[in-house]
């Protein structure tokens, strides 16, 4: 079903006062999962040449995530618009998704300030990913 997996060792540092992994870890972990959907758009990663915001982001937790175990970060893309896409994400710890996340992405000119529609060679590199 998804088409990208990615295993994260949590960090002691990542944890909070209740011994969880901290609520803001998570869309980080995302964001870092996300790199090769990314690279469909900036094959380099190089910040100079970056064509995409983020538009908006959710993460619901489902459950506590702690350290010593490793993550699984699920990435899939579950929808393709004109100029942005939905990205769905969870993180499974112990056979259980305890967060799961979507983000809006949209392809951006930082020149013009506005929205560029999707190219087809990016809407087949996205298209890969699809679930």
């Amino acid at each position: 079903m998804y088409k990208l997996m990615e295993q994260v060792h949590p960090r002691f540092s990542e944890t909070d006062a209740l011994g969880h992994i901290n609520n803001t870890v998570v869309p980080v972990w995302f964001e870092a999962a996300r790199t090769p959907i990314f690279k469909i758009f900036t094959p380099n990663l190089d910040p100079k040449q970056w064509k995409l915001i983020i538009a908006k982001i959710e993460v619901e937790f489902k459950g506590e995530l702690f350290y010593g175990e490793e993550v699984e970060i699920r990435t899939g893309i579950e929808r393709i618009g004109n100029s942005s896409y939905v990205i769905v994400q969870e993180a499974w710890q112990g056979g259980r998704a305890c967060a799961v996340g979507k983000t809006i992405m949209v392809r951006y000119s930082f020149a013009d300030k506005s929205a560029v529609s999707l190219s087809e060679e990016e809407r087949a590199g996205l298209s890969t990913f699809l679930i």
